[in-house]
């Protein structure tokens, strides 16, 4: 099942690149779309601050 879920991730990562690199060489309006909304999705990743954990030693003396 995890396998399956992995794959879909990779897929639709394959896929919004190829949208950006076919936006940007002038491809259809759909693909401009997609493009703008995988730019847009990864600047806010970009954004968001990431957690900050407290290396853990593995004891608590």
């Amino acid at each position: 099942m995890t396998l399956l879920v992995l794959s879909g991730v990779l897929l639709f990562v394959v896929g919004g690149c190829v949208c950006v690199v076919w936006a940007d060489r002038g491809g259809p309006r759909w693909a401009r779309a997609v493009a703008s909304c995988i730019l847009v999705a990864g600047e806010l990743v970009r954004r968001v601050p990431r957690s900050r954990r407290s290396p853990s030693s593995g004891s608590d003396d």
